[in-house]
């Protein structure tokens, strides 16, 4: 070679390498896209326009259908894996045919040319004139210096235009054709291939016909070249370009929405969503709360308890209604959880050999330390088991054990367990958080209650396939066993104990809670395979009365629950933990019945209990004439009568004990059971002995089996002055198990007894003391 030829060849490199330095191909930033939000299967969930609105979906050679590359490669530019960017001899005939006809009638762009001018930002960059024709061939050139083929037909696949704001195969797929483009039909990859070249021109939404002729000429093509054959041709242009209005995808609105805040910069973030149960459940979801008031909303969530994975997410009844809050997501929100912290509780005390799933505890006014809880319904149930407190719910046992295991250190162990509580500035646990006195979100308690399933160990919700498993242990396995067959035996509304086993449904451990003044209802259910949970309240914290968990999110949960997959043996228990055994235990005492003689033994029962730890009943607080608990003492072997240790006469003594029931517990007990447990009077010649002396109580007011009626022609209805005498602490007054009221002392107060028929008044003192009568109004 000639000095001056190869010098003046290294010249035109430099000049080159010069020119790309100076002028780099403008290639897209990784956040100038758009971004889609897809199922786990890769069904587009939501879809996000990137600044300048355009709609653009990733796609690549992988992720279309082959029928389409084989259209798109053989029509468009067949030597693309072989030219370097420019083909000379597709140019030269361009050209030459324009020059004979004076009007373009092919085109000599090659692919990696369209993507060049696709990139081209300058407005004025026009390909139609000599110079614009030069800087797209550069601009190729440089793309194939710089990219693989690969990436280049990547960027076409991408971004070529569809019309509109639809950019890239996969977008103009799934916009005019309601498909993945991994699916296209011959005809259809035909369409799709020719349409950028008139993208307004041939829409299919806007003029099918002119669409299925361009459609046509490229199917011909593809006849013409071999690639396909004539039978193929002709069956496809049998299809008809169907013409359907343009919809972007919408579901799983708030969760696509929090994932792309989560992800900037990712075009594509694949979620765990199962597209039909989400499509289903959003559906299901709209319907079943459409009767609900204004500014009402709801939310959802479904989780896979073997991975932790979100199957199904709504955030609220109905994404962009503004009357209902339909952009606030009340997955995520802070709510007052009303008593779905219950079986956390339960299942602590177990742990801590508090309690076992038959513990006697006592639902009755009781005050801890001036803080005084009532039950939702105002009723009380007087002596009741762990296990059925906790099904119905029961506010007062609930409070009693708090302030045994104490709020600081419950509130501790669920933030550990992964339950976050949010309480007022500068306010500190106490005892109200387990009545909802506090703030939690859905996906905490739906991650918490899956651990009922989990031996114990609640998880974090996963909703992508890359976030991070975080399990946390909130109970041991054995107290998850107890707590989730204590909640298991909880029937559904309307159906009996036993119906579980015959109906073939899931076992489902389930709880409801209400907050304070209706403002959030809850149910959250967990099988061996799913946990759901909802909500539903007013999204601006507003009251919504008469909507409480077990009248308007409860249906709805086992509507999900009954619908999701199961297994065979979803609906049997499964054999408890090697450390949980059923034990017979006695009440009054709660401890183990063997070797007890019947007259400590005054009810019998099966209870569950953890490492062989059968506990007592829990001693009363306060200053108590009565203690749960054995009491012994002597006794006249022939008179029964007590005897105290200073008697004037000689006895023949014997040794005699009884098993007292807490005190607040007499009003709901048997006479046979207050005989039991009460102590025999002392014998007349032994000095007293400050044992088994009770407050007199008697009710002023009203007699035992009156009968009352208002006075004829009055239209007020009867009123009643009423009084406890006989103890100078405080009263509640229970009408029908139901509190009306409260007293101190010898206070009186007034109330109005206007629904007939039988009734039954209680005065129960906090001493324990208590009185009892009962009435009839007539109508």
């Amino acid at each position: 070679m000639l000095p001056w030829l190869r010098w003046g060849t290294v010249a035109f490199l430099l000049s080159l390498l010069l020119l790309d330095f100076a002028f780099p191909p403008k290639l897209p930033e990784a956040r100038d896209t758009s971004t889609v939000v897809v199922a786990r299967d890769g069904t587009p969930l939501r879809a996000f326009a990137d600044a300048k609105g355009i709609w653009r979906y990733p796609a690549d050679p992988a992720t279309v259908s082959p029928l389409y590359l084989q259209a798109l490669l053989n029509y468009e530019d067949r030597w693309f894996w072989h030219h370097p960017g420019v083909n000379p001899l597709s140019l030269l005939r361009a050209s030459w045919q324009m020059l004979r006809s004076g009007q373009v009638v092919s085109g000599g762009s090659t692919l990696t040319m369209q993507v060049a001018r696709i990139l081209e930002t300058d407005p004025d960059a026009s390909t139609r004139t000599p110079w614009g024709k030069a800087r797209q061939i550069l601009r190729a050139l440089q793309l194939e210096a710089h990219l693989s083929k690969r990436e280049i037909l990547t960027l076409y696949l991408e971004r070529a235009p569809f019309g509109g704001t639809i950019e890239g195969v996969e977008t103009a797929s799934r916009a005019y054709l309601g498909k993945p483009a991994v699916r296209l039909s011959r005809a259809e990859a035909a369409l799709l291939t020719v349409l950028p070249q008139a993208p307004s021109r041939w829409r299919p939404d806007r003029n099918p016909e002119g669409a299925r002729a361009a459609r046509d000429k490229v199917l011909d093509r593809m006849a013409e070249l071999g690639v396909w054959t004539p039978a193929q041709v002709e069956d496809a242009k049998i299809e008809a370009v169907v013409s359907r209005s343009l919809h972007a995808p919408l579901s799983a609105a708030l969760l696509a929405r929090r994932l792309r805040n989560a992800h900037p910069a990712s075009a594509r973030i694949r979620s765990t969503l199962d597209p039909g149960l989400q499509r289903t459940l959003e559906e299901r979801v709209t319907s079943y709360f459409s009767y609900l008031p204004p500014r009402t909303s709801a939310a959802l969530l479904v989780v896979d308890n073997a991975t932790m994975e979100a199957r199904a997410y709504v955030g609220s009844v109905a994404f962009g209604d503004k009357a209902r809050h339909g952009d606030v997501d009340m997955v995520e929100a802070w709510r007052s959880p009303g008593s779905t912290l219950k079986p956390f509780l339960y299942g602590m005390a177990i742990d801590d050999g508090l309690i076992h799933s038959e513990s006697l505890l006592v639902d009755a006014p009781q005050s801890f330390d001036g803080y005084r809880p009532g039950n939702f319904g105002g009723a009380f149930n007087g002596p009741v088991g762990a296990a059925q407190a906790l099904r119905l719910s029961l506010n007062i046992p609930a409070v009693d054990l708090l302030d045994r295991v104490g709020p600081a250190r419950f509130s501790a162990r669920l933030d550990n367990g992964g339950i976050s509580l949010k309480f007022p500035r500068g306010a500190k646990p106490n005892l109200s958080l387990i009545l909802g006195g506090t703030g939690a979100r859905l996906e905490d308690l739906v991650g918490a209650f899956a651990a009922l399933n989990r031996e114990g160990i609640a998880g974090r919700v996963r909703y992508t396939p890359g976030d991070a498993r975080i399990d946390r242990r909130v109970m041991s396995p054995g107290a998850a066993w107890i707590v989730r067959t204590m909640l298991e035996a909880n029937p559904r509304p309307g159906e009996r104990a036993d119906t579980f086993d015959r109906s073939g449904r899931p076992r489902v451990a389930w709880k409801t809670g209400t907050s304070y003044g209706f403002r959030d209802a809850w149910a959250i259910g967990s099988t061996r395979r799913h946990t759901v949970g909802v909500w539903v309240g007013r999204p601006d914290g507003t009251p919504l009365p008469g909507q409480y968990g077990a009248v308007t999110a409860l249906p709805l949960m086992f509507e999900v629950i009954d619908s999701l997959p199961r297994r065979r043996g979803d609906n049997v228990q499964r054999p408890p933990p090697s450390n949980v055994a059923e034990t017979e235990i006695c009440w009054p005492l709660g401890t183990a019945a063997e070797g007890l003689p019947s007259a400590l033994c005054q009810r019998r029962m099966k209870a569950w209990t953890l490492d062989g730890v059968v506990p007592t009943t829990f001693a009363e607080r306060g200053v108590r004439l009565w203690s749960a608990g054995r009491e012994r003492f002597e006794v006249d072997a022939h008179t029964g009568e007590r005897l105290s240790a200073a008697c004037s006469l000689p006895h023949d003594r014997r040794s005699a004990e009884i098993a007292r029931w807490p005190a607040l517990a007499s009003p709901w007990l048997t006479i046979a059971e207050r005989h039991a447990s009460r102590l025999p009077p002392l014998a007349g010649d032994c000095m007293a002995d400050g044992r088994g002396a009770v407050e007199d109580l008697r009710i002023e007011g009203i007699n035992d089996r009156a009968t009352l009626a208002r006075a004829p022609g009055s239209r007020h209805p009867l009123r009643l002055s009423l009084r406890a005498l006989g103890t100078g602490s405080r009263v509640q007054w229970l009408l029908d198990g139901r509190r009306i009221g409260e007293t101190e002392g010898a206070g009186s107060f007034s109330h109005d007894f206007d629904e007939a028929g039988d009734h039954t008044l209680t005065a129960l003192a906090e001493s324990g003391a208590w009185a009892s009568l009962r009435f009839r109004v007539l109508r």
